[in-house]
């Protein structure tokens, strides 16, 4: 196995030319997050310089660009805000740590070979959490737009508004607005050689250095360090210790998720198959050690991946010379980046927000499924407003129950009470003559399929219902599977038969059902000569135990 997926040199005009437009594109965001999460600029800076270094090195999608995302910066900011008003010097210590655990449980996801799972989480699920992070976003920034600091979380932003709306700093609203207009409407002439977020970022600047008097009150990002980080050694109480394993647990399944669907885009733009599993212990890698030097945690990024491919970048080389790139901004311009007003980067990023609410599925609402909207409807709202986590589990839970309702409802279609001929049931000519010398004595419990608890009850109450009888044949010659559930409704259909001094014979193949129904016991109340490899065998014993 290549200690560098993907590497080779072959393209390295393009990935030079990937790597240099994937930095322009990530300072500013990078900043903008950092400032965001409240733990500054530099741990934006530090997060996109690690995270996209190492992820790049020993992650699994070669053309992949990681750094600091919104959703990531969703999460820092809640952990990042708990831990320092529980502790104000040994908070941001502890929020690091958790960058730390998030980025080891993401290696061992890894190894444990759970990145393919991303596939089993339902597309309205994410949809919906996906469109909540966005929503966050831009609540979060309507402050800083409006000329205020940021408030702590969506609910305090949201109820600090009146005060905000009471209160509004015309030249920090105009700057801001400017600001979100260069980012939507630069002109492509520009944004071809310069991305629209970093115009934005260098006209606001200028326009407050140059032409904007001090005495309007618009804040800047102030001293940024320069120069390389400190290791940030881990802090860890035993009493703090289960609210950090919550919150490094959602970092890295909202990692895990972020970066696996970067990496399906960018399969589907480069025509090539990432390793999911490999992506994690890069991705895992890159956040362990961003959080030992104070940087943010980071995810594949979307925009700056395909911006990578779209410059010609193929290989990890062009993620790596993004991360050096910024590296050396670090050390030569951080004295420049502390003239930057905090309103352009809450401009930039309530772009960012609105471009991770997913407007496609929006579109199409009205058109889908009901459960599906609902589901979608119900993570957004709880995103926002309740628990990420919660969220998530709420979601999958939801869309658990609802495919396991319609499993239940495809297996009962296959599910067929026959008393007469019945050419649904593709009997052969002898098996519907012997059906039909039974004279409607002898009920055929015929069930095609899997059978799973979901249809297990209705599996006893189909044949409770049944009257006037001497003898059921439970077919099951086309079941291939049955789980546990099944097996006790098949035990509990031949105890109510039997009490009802009715008799019960068994039409049961060799294999994974007859496997089942023996562990379990379910057919110890019959004999072992009511028990038949096929419906033909069960029908001719079944006709010879009739009453005549």
């Amino acid at each position: 196995m290549q200690l560098v997926n993907g590497l080779h040199f072959k393209n390295i005009r393009g990935d030079i030319f990937g790597g240099l437009t994937a930095a322009v594109v990530a300072l500013p965001l990078a900043l903008a997050f950092g400032v965001s999460s409240g733990a500054g600029p530099i741990a934006g800076l530090y997060g996109a310089i690690f995270v996209g270094f190492f992820a790049a090195l020993f992650g699994g999608t070669p053309s992949q660009v990681s750094g600091p995302t919104g959703p990531m910066t969703v999460v820092m900011a809640a952990i990042f805000t708990e831990y320092v008003a529980m502790d104000p010097v040994q908070g941001p210590l502890l929020a690091f740590t958790i960058v730390i655990m998030g980025g080891l449980f993401q290696i061992l996801f890894g190894v444990l070979r759970i990145g393919s799972y991303i596939n089993y989480v339902p597309q309205p699920v994410i949809s919906g959490f996906m469109s909540g992070i966005g929503v966050i976003i831009i609540i979060l920034q309507l402050g800083p737009l409006l000329g205020h600091p940021a408030a702590g979380g969506p609910l305090v932003s949201l109820q600090n508004l009146s005060v905000v709306f009471a209160d509004i700093n015309v030249a920090a609203l105009m700057l801001g607005l400017l600001t979100i207009a260069l980012v939507y409407f630069s002109p492509a002439k520009i944004t071809r050689f310069v991305p629209a977020p970093l115009v934005a970022l260098v006209v606001g600047t200028l326009l407050l250095f140059f032409a904007i008097p001090e005495d309007l009150g618009i804040t800047i990002l102030g001293d940024i360090p320069t120069g390389l980080p400190s290791p940030q050694f881990p802090t860890i109480t035993a009493e703090l210790l289960p609210g950090m394993i919550k919150s490094a647990l959602m970092l890295a399944l909202l990692g895990t998720i972020d970066s696996l669907l970067t990496s399906l885009v960018a399969d589907n733009i480069t025509r090539s198959h990432h390793n999911s599993d490999r992506e994690l212990i890069g991705q895992g890698i890159g956040n362990t050690i961003s959080g030992i030097f104070g940087g943010l945690p980071g995810a594949g990024a979307t925009m700056r991946t395909m911006i990578n491919v779209r410059a010609g970048g193929q290989t990890p080389i062009s993620g790596m010379l993004h991360a050096l790139v910024l590296l050396s901004i670090v050390l030569g311009l951080g004295s420049v980046a502390s003239y930057i007003p905090h309103v352009v980067l809450a401009g930039i990023l309530i772009k960012v927000g609105t471009d991770i609410i997913d407007w496609d599925y929006l579109k199409i609402m009205h058109k889908s499924s009901r459960p599906g909207v609902v589901i979608m409807l119900v993570v957004l709202l709880m995103t926002v407003f309740v628990d990420l986590i919660m969220a998530v589990g709420a979601g999958v839970l939801m869309a658990c129950l609802l495919f396991l309702k319609r499993q239940s409802e495809l297996q009962l279609e296959n599910i067929n009470i026959i008393r007469g001929v019945d050419e649904a049931a593709a009997m052969s000519d002898e098996e519907a003559a012997l059906l039909k010398a039974a004279n409607g004595h002898l009920l055929l419990f015929h069930l095609g399929g899997p059978m799973s608890f979901g249809a297990a009850k209705s599996m006893v109450r189909l044949v409770a219902y049944q009257k006037d009888y001497q003898v059921i044949v439970l077919d099951l010659s086309d079941v291939p599977a049955l789980d546990y559930t099944a097996s006790v409704a098949i035990r509990d259909i031949i105890a109510n038969t039997l009490e009802d001094n009715r008799k019960v014979v068994v039409a049961l193949r060799s294999g994974a059902a007859a496997e089942t129904l023996g562990r379990e016991h379910s057919l110890d109340a019959i004999s072992e000569e009511c028990v038949h490899p096929n419906r033909l065998s069960a029908l001719r014993y079944a006709n010879g135990l009739i009453a005549k």
